[in-house]
């Protein structure tokens, strides 16, 4: 009796729950470990963009991450987890769904240091625009562009979320149809 399975053979939809499950859960470490970091780099963005006056804005920060994170991270999931069991019919393993993910992940990340030195780069560059553009920006350039840096790297993650969507959903068609020939 031979024990190899051929798992595009068998429909597995349990399998994709749980990467449903680990996209949802790393969407929220996402916004955990990226406001660990800008909690930390600008306590003054929080206060000023969201109006926070009070003790803990760092672990407020971190806390809101994981909440936006979980929220994006269901919408994200939504579509990459259609496209798996669309493209694959029910048949991917967990490690080809959670493969792809970290790619996502990983393109999110870049994307998120990406925003975060662009938007350093135009603060330094012209400061004065920069202040006018944007919410109540400091006055000390320091902590103008530390306020800089929160502001463009969560512009960078939303928009390498919503990039990381396509690409995702492209990854997962073409590497099914190069395992599938």
């Amino acid at each position: 009796m031979n024990s190899t399975f051929d798992y595009r053979k068998e429909t597995n939809y349990l399998t994709i729950l749980w990467v449903a499950i680990t996209s949802v859960l790393a969407s929220g470490f996402i916004g955990a470990t990226t406001n660990l970091i800008n909690g930390f780099v600008s306590p003054t963005y929080f206060r000023n963009v969201m109006g926070w006056d009070f003790e803990g804005i760092w672990a407020a920060s971190i806390a809101q991450g994981i909440f936006e994170g979980l929220l994006y991270g269901i919408v994200f999931t939504l579509v990459f987890v259609a496209t798996i069991g669309f493209v694959t019919k029910g048949q991917s393993t967990f490690s080809f769904g959670f493969r792809h993910l970290l790619r996502v992940v990983g393109f999110v990340y870049l994307c998120w240091v990406i925003g975060g030195l662009i938007a350093m780069g135009l603060a330094t560059l012209s400061p004065d625009f920069y202040k006018r553009t944007f919410i109540n920006v400091p006055e000390d350039f320091r902590k103008m562009i530390g306020y800089a840096w929160v502001g463009g790297s969560i512009w960078g993650a939303m928009f390498g979320g919503l990039f990381g969507i396509g690409l995702g959903a492209f990854g997962v068609w073409s590497n099914w149809r190069s395992i599938e020939k």
